[in-house]
C-alpha cells in the first residue's frame, strides 16, 4: 500500500483547475507535516495555505516550472494548482530546517495522493516578489511552495537509458517521463 502511494506520488506540474482544494483538505494535510518526525523536535516550519483564485493568482507567477523542459514555460491557464502551500520556516525557532522541510513536504504529498490529489515542490520561487506580495513577516523565510491539485498529466517512471540522463521529459502526447535509477545503482553494500 505504501509502495503504492510512493508510485502515484509524482512531480505533477498541470492541474484540472476547475478541481477546488478547499481550505480543510489544506489544514489535515498540514496536520500530516505536524505529526512528521521534526530535528530536534523544535518543529520550526510555519505554512501559508492558499486556495482561492485570488491569492493562488498572486503566487503563480513567482514560480518557475520544471527546468529540463526548456521550452516549457508552465502550466496554461485551467491548468494551473487549485491549491498552494507556501512553507516557511521560522528562523526564531531554528535556522537548521532542511531536514524538516523535507520530512514534512513528503507527508503533505503523500496524503494529498491518498485525496485523490498531487503536487509539486517547487523551490525555483522568486522569493523577494512573493515574501512581498504575501507579506511574509521577516522572520520567515520561505523555504519552497507545494502546489497542490487533481493531476492532469500521466507521469511515468522509467530506467535511466544507458546514456545515463536522468533528465525528465515529455513525448509528443504529453506524457511526463521520469528515468530512475535501478535500485542496483543504489545499493553499494
Amino acid at each position: 500500500m505504501m509502495k503504492n502511494l510512493v508510485l502515484k506520488n509524482r512531480s505533477y506540474r498541470r492541474f484540472y483547475q476547475d478541481v477546488e482544494v478547499d481550505r480543510q483538505t489544506l489544514r489535515d494535510l498540514v496536520d500530516l507535516a505536524r505529526l512528521s518526525a521534526s530535528a530536534a523536535n523544535r518543529q520550526p516550519l510555519r505554512y501559508m495555505l492558499s486556495c482561492t483564485k485570488e491569492k493562488n493568482a498572486l503566487i503563480f507567477p513567482t514560480l518557475a516550472w520544471a527546468a529540463y523542459l526548456t521550452d516549457w514555460k508552465g502550466p496554461s491557464v485551467g491548468e494551473c494548482p487549485s491549491a498552494y502551500i507556501v512553507v516557511l520556516a521560522d528562523t526564531e525557532v531554528s535556522t537548521n530546517f532542511n531536514w524538516d522541510a523535507g520530512i514534512c513536504s513528503q507527508s503533505i504529498l503523500l496524503g494529498a495522493v491518498e485525496k485523490g490529489l498531487g503536487g509539486c515542490i517547487i523551490a525555483s520561487v522568486n522569493k523577494p516578489s512573493l515574501k512581498q506580495t504575501l507579506n511574509i513577516p521577516d522572520q520567515y523565510e520561505i523555504v519552497f511552495v507545494l502546489a497542490l491539485g487533481k493531476p492532469k498529466e500521466k507521469v511515468v517512471i522509467e530506467p535511466v537509458p544507458s546514456n545515463g540522463d536522468i533528465k525528465y521529459w515529455r513525448d509528443a502526447d504529453e506524457t511526463h517521463h521520469v528515468p530512475k535509477r535501478s535500485l542496483e545503482d543504489l545499493i553499494i553494500g
